[in-house]
């Protein structure tokens, strides 16, 4: 899977510029009609993460890959997507059109907790199918949106926030779209892969003030918005190791690599690995090595 998509990196690829306000590290929204991204001539969505929120209306056959699953779209759908969670789709007609959104996090600061909606929570359904009725009614969102955007009214982006609650809302009141899992296997290999990304993105812990923020097998299966069964399923079924297994084997394996090539003290190194208390981390090494840390590093000094 590539790494997550940045903002920048979207208006390099796509535009060519930069809007001034990415530069100066502001909130930061934009809209746009899907239909100048699609087509024969365009490149394919690679299937990963995105450093932004964005809102996509999709008119046309597509196959959405999301996290685990898979949502065939007949005709039209409304797509949630947040940087927590890969995602992409893949065209099934040479017709394609839509809009789509795209925001920062920051954009939402002080005006409500826009990730805590279902559809952009762990584990949510963000895909909506959408009827003939309710597509008119979605386009007309957007085509303000893009009215608004273009506008010199001084509160424009406080419109935009409300378009934006709006889509949010339109939305819950519908039922999100059914998914067809990928066959077992498939789901298998697609969530292992997912889950090692995450976890090696977590490595090498390059200085003392870095920390792992992902330690247990259920806020792995929280980022990846799978249960932690099926994380754990999945796991065991193609590395037949179980997650905790494979988690506490990385984290054995930074350790070794951190007392043999740091002077950090012991205190240091534990609560990089993500240890609340010291001696957890100790009775944790010991378990794998027999040995303290204290006397690993000597031995090989």
């Amino acid at each position: 899977m590539e790494k997550s998509q940045s903002l920048e990196e979207f208006y390099l690829s796509k535009l060519q510029w930069l809007p001034p306000e990415l530069k100066k590290e502001m909130g930061h929204f934009n809209v746009f009609r899907l239909d100048e991204f699609v087509g024969p001539s365009a490149k394919p969505i690679p299937y990963s993460r995105k450093n932004y929120y964005k809102i996509s209306l999709i008119v046309g056959k597509n196959r959405i890959h999301y996290a685990d699953k898979v949502v065939e779209i007949e005709k039209q759908a409304l797509l949630f997507a947040n940087p927590h969670v890969p995602y992409n789709w893949e065209s099934l007609a040479d017709v394609q059109s839509g809009y789509f959104c795209i925001y920062t996090e920051s954009f939402f600061e002080h005006f409500g907790n826009i990730k805590d909606y279902p559809m952009f929570k762990p584990g949510g359904n963000p895909i909506f199918v959408l009827t003939d009725t309710k597509v008119d009614e979605v386009k007309t969102i957007f085509l303000k949106m893009q009215q608004e955007i273009t506008s010199d009214f001084v509160y424009k982006y406080n419109v935009l926030r409300n378009l934006v609650f709006e889509l949010i809302h339109a939305a819950l009141k519908m039922k999100p779209a059914t998914s067809s899992l990928y066959s077992q296997s498939n789901a298998s290999l697609r969530v292992s892969s997912l889950f090692i990304e995450l976890l090696e993105r977590q490595f090498p812990i390059e200085s003392p003030m870095q920390r792992i923020s992902l330690r247990s097998p259920a806020a792995f299966a929280d980022q990846l918005a799978v249960h932690v069964n099926h994380l754990n399923r999945s796991l065991k079924e193609t590395t037949g190791k179980t997650t905790s297994q494979l988690i506490n084997e990385r984290v054995i394996q930074e350790a070794r690599a951190l007392l043999k090539h740091t002077d950090w003290n012991i205190s240091q190194i534990a609560w990089c690995l993500g240890f609340e208390e010291t001696p957890h981390f100790i009775n944790f090494f010991k378990k794998s090595f027999q040995t303290s840390p204290a006397s690993f590093r000597k031995a090989i000094v």
